[in-house]
């Protein structure tokens, strides 16, 4: 489901306003394959978890998880916005601890501050549409095939960490405050996402379009999977507990970020072999 192809600009050239922001970089976004979406999905269902474990299990309470969390994402942020091409652990551990602070955002408005998940859920959409208004105003596109420049990049981040926020909001609603539960919640995602593939291969419709709707719906599916793996069997989980769950999902995770950064390694050996 990857965006169609938009040439990148020359490296070589730089555009008028030339700043930090806004000269021509290498696109810093893995292509877009199966197996981004596992890992995509899986680190959605981590982050669900991990932000239950940190919360409960360690005990730091919810408004101090949030403040760690926040913190190590921006510090990560910056070394992912500070370098020069794609480098697989950085951007995956910047995937992993926004979807941590998505998930903690929307529970802090929920639980701390006794937001509904009705205005959570619309808050985060706002957020969501306001991204990309403010996106494709600045740069005329929204295809992460282009991007080259910090500032888009600095979109492209601002953009995922509402997807999170707004799937977790979305999937509580759905599986809890509507009650139809982990599972079933966890079927209609998926049966949206299928949907969505389809309306790709067999219409044709529009891949920016078709990327971003199957980026926000993963983040439901993976955190009400999370759910149902997680919760107790009286509350309709499977009771595998967040300490295990997190564990085994973590290491397909960094499995997959081993198998990208040698293929980068590889590809890089090429361009110089070139």
């Amino acid at each position: 489901m990857s965006p169609s192809h938009v040439p990148l600009p020359d490296r070589s050239t730089t555009y008028v306003e030339d700043s930090a922001w806004t000269r021509v970089l290498l696109n810093k976004v893995p292509q877009v394959t199966v197996l981004f979406w596992v890992v995509k999905i899986l680190s959605t269902t981590v982050g669900e978890t991990a932000a239950d474990f940190l919360n409960d299990n360690v005990g730091l309470g919810l408004s101090a998880t949030t403040a760690l969390m926040a913190l190590l994402l921006v510090a990560v942020l910056i070394v992912q916005i500070c370098a020069k091409k794609y480098v697989p652990w950085i951007y995956w551990l910047a995937v992993v601890l926004i979807s941590v602070v998505g998930t903690l955002f929307s529970d802090n408005l929920v639980d701390n501050l006794g937001v509904s998940l009705w205005t959570t859920s619309a808050i985060f959409v706002v957020g969501l549409v306001t991204s990309f208004v403010a996106w494709y105003r600045s740069e005329r596109t929204l295809s992460i095939h282009t991007i080259v420049t910090r500032r888009r990049e600095a979109y492209y981040w601002l953009t995922i960490l509402f997807t999170f926020a707004l799937g977790t909001s979305a999937g509580d609603l759905v599986a809890e405050k509507l009650a139809v539960g982990y599972l079933p919640s966890a079927l209609i995602f998926g049966a949206i996402i299928a949907a969505i593939t389809a309306a790709f291969y067999g219409l044709e419709t529009n891949a920016v379009v078709a990327f971003w709707a199957a980026y926000v719906i993963t983040r439901p599916f993976g955190a009400s999977m999370g759910d149902y793996l997680t919760a107790s069997t009286k509350h309709g989980g499977l009771g595998l507990g967040t300490n295990g769950t997190s564990a085994i999902f973590l290491a397909v995770i960094v499995g997959c970020v081993v198998w990208f950064s040698v293929r980068a390694r590889q590809q890089d050996l090429r361009l110089q072999a070139a």
